[in-house]
């Protein structure tokens, strides 16, 4: 009984660091949208691509909620915020992509990212094993996020 005690409180303890990390980032990347002066720059591409890493936060904060709860989806939310995280960072980092995210912070999201692949892929957290069809659909749902604020 105290091992699985001991897992729940992990458990909870990265899903609240994970929730911690989404709404701060997300702050952060809220205060640095740039607000157009003119009705037809609203319907650019260059004002929707700053909503891009906040996207990525939403992800993550969907992910952590569902880890805290023990949801049995939790292992989906963390494949797709991981595929999301390690897409926006290639294209960055091949100066492909319009969302730009600083390198620290996206060194910070990467490692988040590799964390949540670790949980989804593992199992760690005993939460239901990830399907073979649910990552598939993560990656194509993950891409197509990614692809869509950096490219449409």
């Amino acid at each position: 009984m105290q091992y699985k005690t001991n897992s729940v409180n992990r458990r909870k303890l990265v899903a609240v660091g994970f929730g911690i990390l989404a709404i701060s980032l997300g702050i952060i990347f809220y205060l640095k949208v740039a607000t157009p002066h003119h009705l037809g720059e609203y319907f650019t591409k260059a004002y929707y691509g700053q909503f891009g890493a906040i996207a990525i936060c939403v992800e993550l904060l969907a992910a952590a909620y569902y880890l805290f709860v023990g949801h049995k989806k939790t292992n989906f939310a963390m494949a797709l915020f991981g595929f999301t995280v390690v897409l926006n960072s290639i294209l960055n980092v091949f100066g492909l992509g319009t969302v730009s995210i600083a390198i620290l912070i996206m060194s910070v999201l990467l490692v988040s990212a590799g964390v949540a692949f670790y949980i989804a892929f593992t199992n760690a957290f005993y939460l239901g094993k990830i399907s073979i069809l649910s990552v598939i659909f993560s990656f194509v749902l993950g891409n197509l996020i990614a692809f869509y604020f950096n490219y449409f």
